[in-house]
């Protein structure tokens, strides 16, 4: 390329780089750096790949200028002299020149073969590439969690292909909605929940089945959500099929579910039109989890809720004619229930109910009649007046018993002498079973831990203050992994559910190491303080089910019996349901109900 050449050449530069620039919507500096790199290694297959070539393109004139680089060292330090040059040879081309000084040769215009041509076209375009990938990336990372318009370009086998204008995002087969068939140019509206980088570019992903495009959505349709004055604290999506949305309001003169549903429903119907058709059911959220979870399982009609925080499970009670309505069809209806208010939720009948309170009142009524050799009619009526071990009755206090009708003090103080001489033979007959195992007494020396629990420990081979040391929480309550089917199935530890709290397996732990000698007795005081005070922060005035069944209006109306449940009858198998019969004669009757 001569020197007029050149010349000729500047103004045609800067027009291309500028038109890069604003087709690839990137800067036009990184189109003139791309030049620069292409026209250096061009450069370099002229002048020889050992040498350090630098151009430099005026972002103003459209100048070309290149430099040959060498660095200046000492004589004795020269190792590439294509890039080095000696300082005694320096100072005869400029005295004042000084080790780790750079010398720049200016090298003559020259003219680009095929091949150098091809090379420098291939560099712009790859720099003009990763900057238009690297642009793509910086816009829409910072756009996720926002509804994006598109218009889709092409459908793969499911997948669907929306072009955005300056870049392409993709749909999914599991992000979009079941039996929504799009075709080429038609528009579409998606929520964008990730963009990764990729060697080939950044992947925009669209979701139209994420349950925060249902929420982006009555966002846009109602004014209240957009503003913060409605907020919608949960939602649940069967895409497609069935919706559940939670909705409170920070302003108590205002209806958050009126508010979503809109005049005439054209609020909701806006939404539901935009989702294929997907119903959805707006529920008001409450901060008591036992509210929430009855206004969740809307339509049906609950009668009684039994909270288990540690598992975070509830069992809920329905009439038997709400059994149907309560499940939905294919168990629809309570999994999506459980899905908004993050509970596992155990529906059983008001006959199953009433079945198993019969059968655990039988049970008691057994053990009492055994323990106190007392006749039915005795057991029976201390089982109805709620009480549920032997320890209960030998420990309570005399009083309760004098309440009872046609009880006295004479018969109260036989009954509890009774309980007391079972108890004794009882834990005379499980210590010698301790001792028979091998459990040492001082695991029995633990504070937290009885003959019972012991004998238990022993016939699970942990027979000494260490193997109790050794254990977690989980080995002693039990836990829950995922079965063959995806769902948690509990796994029983040492001792039954219910028997102890994790909290105090982890204190009985805890003290077997400090006995052990494996901690500090201080680090122990430390657990105990901590669980003391978030005890008292928490510590509520009514228990779990009193507030469940204050929520439920019938505060008072359960008997306690209720409150220790079997973990094999709480378990509601909807997948065995929905193979029943009556969930497509029932079923259908429920939809229609709904």
């Amino acid at each position: 390329m001569s020197a007029v050449g050149v010349s000729a050449n500047r103004l045609e530069i800067l027009q291309i780089a500028k038109a890069v620039a604003e087709e690839k919507a990137i800067d036009r500096k990184i189109v003139i750096e791309a030049m620069q790199e292409a026209i250096e290694k061009a450069a370099k297959s002229r002048y020889g790949q050992e040498h350090d070539i630098r151009a430099l393109i005026d972002a103003d004139t459209g100048e070309q200028t290149l430099w040959r680089i060498q660095t200046v060292v000492a004589d004795e330090d020269i190792e590439d002299p294509a890039q080095q040059v000696t300082l005694t040879d320096a100072k005869k081309i400029d005295p004042n020149l000084e080790i780790g000084d750079e010398i720049k040769e200016e090298l003559p215009p020259f003219d680009f073969g095929r091949v150098a041509a091809q090379t420098a076209k291939q560099v712009i375009m790859q720099k003009v590439r990763d900057a238009e990938r690297e642009r793509q990336y910086n816009e829409y990372k910072d756009r996720v969690g926002e509804i994006i318009n598109g218009i889709v370009k092409r459908v793969e086998y499911g997948h669907v292909i929306v072009d955005l204008g300056r870049a392409e995002g993709i749909i999914r087969r599991n992000d979009g909605i079941p039996r929504e068939n799009f075709q080429p140019n038609d528009r579409v509206r998606a929520y964008l929940y990730k963009v990764s980088r990729e060697t080939k570019g950044p992947q925009i992903f669209l979701s139209r089945a994420h349950p925060d495009f249902m929420v982006k959505l009555f966002a846009q349709e109602v004014p209240e959500v957009y503003d913060g004055v409605i907020e919608i604290r949960a939602c649940a999506r069967d895409p497609g099929s069935r919706a559940k949305i939670g909705v409170i309001s920070n302003d108590s003169s205002i209806d958050p579910v009126g508010a979503c549903v809109g005049m005439r429903g054209a609020r909701v119907q806006a939404v539901v039109g935009e989702l294929s058709g997907e119903k959805i059911d707006i529920i008001p959220w409450n901060y008591d989890a036992a509210t929430f979870i009855v206004n969740a399982l809307q339509p049906a009609e609950v009668s009684k809720v039994v909270l288990d925080e540690d598992e975070q499970r509830v069992e809920v009670v329905v009439a038997d004619d709400q059994f149907p309505l309560a499940i939905g069809r294919r168990g629809q209806n309570v999994r999506l229930a459980s899905q908004l208010t993050g509970w596992q939720i155990d529906l059983v009948t008001e006959t199953a109910d009433s079945e198993r309170y019969q059968k655990d009142f039988q049970a008691r009524t057994e053990l009492f009649m055994q323990a106190l050799d007392a006749d039915e009619t005795l057991a029976q009526l201390l089982a109805s007046e709620g009480f549920e071990s032997v320890e209960e009755i030998a420990y309570v206090a005399p009083e309760d018993f004098i309440s009872i009708e046609g009880f006295d003090l004479e018969v109260a103080n036989e009954i509890q002498e009774r309980a007391r001489e079972y108890l004794e033979k009882l834990a005379a007959e499980q210590d010698a079973r301790r001792k028979e195992l091998g459990v040492e007494d001082s695991v029995l020396e633990l504070e937290g831990m009885n003959v019972g629990f012991a004998v238990k420990f022993g016939e699970n081979d942990v027979l000494s203050v260490e193997d109790v040391a050794g254990l977690v929480p989980d080995d002693i309550t039990g836990w829950r992994e995922p079965g063959p089917d995806g769902k948690p199935v509990f796994q029983p530890g040492i001792l039954k559910k219910g028997e102890m709290r994790k909290d105090e397996a982890q204190l009985l732990i805890m003290r077997a190491r400090v006995a052990a000698g494996w901690i500090e007795p201080e680090t122990l005081e430390q657990l105990e303080a901590e669980m003391a005070a978030e005890a008292a922060g928490e510590a509520p005035d009514l228990s779990e089910e009193e507030r469940a069944l204050m929520a439920l209006g019938e505060i008072g109306k359960a008997s306690e019996e209720q409150e220790e449940l079997a973990e094999e009858e709480l378990i509601f198998d909807l997948d065995a349901l929905a193979a029943e019969d009556v969930s497509s004669e029932d079923g259908d009757d429920a939809d229609s109900k709904e």
